[in-house]
């Protein structure tokens, strides 16, 4: 008999996909807000750009040195209480800062505390949703929920950058207070979560020991070990923390480029809004494109799309004019995190999948706090001019090496465990 096409049921009829993802709206709408608001309290309490680096570093800094036995710790305990505890501990810390405020207490050495305290928080929330994920949807439906959720926070970059400005023009506590109330919602919707979301911690390893007796190092490491075992991942991940050390420091160049030009805080609240808006387009094309685009195509296409558009940086200081060009570069971007991302998911063994997942957030995460202090020196020292030269010749290197990658130009197509099974025989 003719085949017959089976249909998957829609993602938002899936209750626990549509709790986790409608909380994280929420609360990544106030991340953003208050992200964007964190510079600008900053550099308004009498703080250099070389302090707001520092902050922009502290908050990243559990990237480097929690990121390895997180990913441990998510693969025994109950991934459904690392994300609500996670979410909980973020707005109690984050609540210190509109009374610091209020009181006139304000120091770097505060917000470089609560800084490092959100990004801890964000650390295990970002590897627990990550390994729970392949629980809450099938398989065959996992590359377009990688894709919902990319939507999810570049939509939320798109609404909350302008936002965080325009409620930081109201008040400097505004925008915190605000977070606060998002992350007290995103916590009621994770109480929907249904389904067993724990790692299977019995399952055993290459070593042939269940992942609950392998000791801690060894069973910390785990990860990285895999990585290095698989030659395209490994150049992916390596790719990846040049882009997002280049980004990092971009971000708060663009802010202190814009201020020295005289731009206000909604001024720079909609540069940064223009320039998440390109992030949302490609998320949302990203969900029906991935299909069609290689590991291969990806890579290259997506560095050498960011060493054509990164120089014109040098030729404009408008605020709207660096809105347009980052949207330009953030429109890409989705399609790297859709195609790369499910292609290691789909790949790592669920009882590996907190390890590997900390592990690669390790190695591309971590220059995060080197790219914030270094741009903040740069900046002090050089000039945004000069740090915006730099990061154009770092990204035309990355560019250059993901070409002369073996591992890169062999890449094999993505293994999507739908791809094959869309129709049925009788």
């Amino acid at each position: 008999m003719s085949g017959t096409a089976v249909r998957p049921r829609s993602l938002w009829r899936n209750r626990d996909f549509a709790a986790l993802w409608g909380g994280q709206v929420v609360s990544a709408l106030g991340a953003q807000s208050s992200q964007t608001a964190m510079p600008l309290l900053v550099l308004a309490s009498g703080g250099s750009p070389g302090d707001a680096g520092v902050v922009a570093a502290a908050g990243t800094l559990p990237h480097l040195v929690a990121q390895l036995p997180a990913g441990a710790l998510v693969d025994r305990w109950d991934r459904r209480r690392i994300l609500l505890v996670s979410e909980i501990v973020a707005g109690l810390v984050l609540a210190t800062v509109p009374v610091a405020v209020w009181s006139g207490a304000v120091t770097v050495a505060h917000l470089a505390a609560v800084a490092f305290a959100q990004g801890l928080c964000f650390v295990f929330f970002g590897l627990a949703e990550h390994a729970a994920l392949p629980h809450i949807v099938p398989a065959e439906q996992l590359p377009t929920a990688v894709a919902h959720n990319e939507a999810r926070g570049r939509g939320a970059a798109l609404a909350g950058r302008p936002l965080g400005g325009a409620l930081f023009g109201l008040g400097p506590a505004v925008p915190f207070l605000a977070d606060v109330v998002s992350y007290a919602v995103a916590s009621a919707g994770l109480l929907f979560l249904r389904g067993e979301l724990r790692g299977r911690s019995s399952a055993p390893s290459r070593s042939g020991k269940s992942a609950s007796r392998v000791p801690g190092w060894r069973s910390t490491t785990e990860g990285l070990r895999w990585i290095w075992r698989h030659p395209l991942i490994r150049a992916a991940v390596l790719l990846v923390a040049v882009s997002n050390m280049v980004f990092q420091a971009l971000g708060l160049v663009i802010v202190v480029l814009a201020r020295e030009e005289g731009a206000s805080a909604a001024d720079i609240g909609v540069m940064l809004g223009v320039y998440s808006g390109g992030g949302l387009l490609g998320a949302l094309a990203a969900a029906r494109l991935h299909r069609y685009f290689s590991p291969r195509s990806v890579i290259l296409g997506v560095h050498w799309i960011w060493a054509g558009l990164l120089p014109l940086f040098l030729f404009t200081a408008h605020p709207l004019v660096i809105g347009a060009i980052g949207a330009a570069t953030a429109f890409v971007g989705p399609l790297w995190n859709v195609v790369i991302g499910s292609y290691t998911t789909i790949l790592v063994p669920d009882e590996l999948r907190g390890r590997v997942g900390s592990a690669a957030m390790t190695l591309s995460w971590g220059v995060m706090p080197v790219a914030s202090l270094g741009a903040g020196r740069l900046l002090t020292h050089v000039g945004a001019a000069d740090t915006l030269a730099v990061l154009v010749a770092v990204t035309l290197a990355a560019a250059v090496a993901a070409t002369a990658s073996p591992a890169v130009r062999r890449a094999p197509p993505l293994p999507t465990a739908g791809r094959g099974s869309r129709r049925t025989r009788a």
